[in-house]
């Protein structure tokens, strides 16, 4: 993903059981080699790491940059009736 991954959406090198189809590779992401599992992280089940994984995501995500004068936000979901 030569321009990153937004979080929520999953890699696209990842296999169908999840694992990274170029790990160990010199083109795997430098975000990718420096990550260093460790027991806090992983926990005791997939379930707890993806949940890890998320929170890391939400607190390294980039701040949303405030529109342009005159831009509008594009329409969020609609209200309930």
């Amino acid at each position: 993903m030569p321009l990153g991954k937004p979080a929520g959406v999953a890699c696209v090198q990842l296999d169908g059981a999840g694992r990274c189809r170029i790990f160990g590779r010199p083109e795997r992401p430098d975000v990718c080699r420096s990550l260093q599992p460790s027991a806090e992280m992983c926990g005791d089940s997939r379930a707890h790491a993806m949940h890890w994984l998320v929170c890391l995501e939400a607190a390294t995500a980039p701040a949303a940059q405030p529109l342009a004068a005159g831009a509008s936000a594009a329409p969020g979901p609609a209200e309930p009736a």
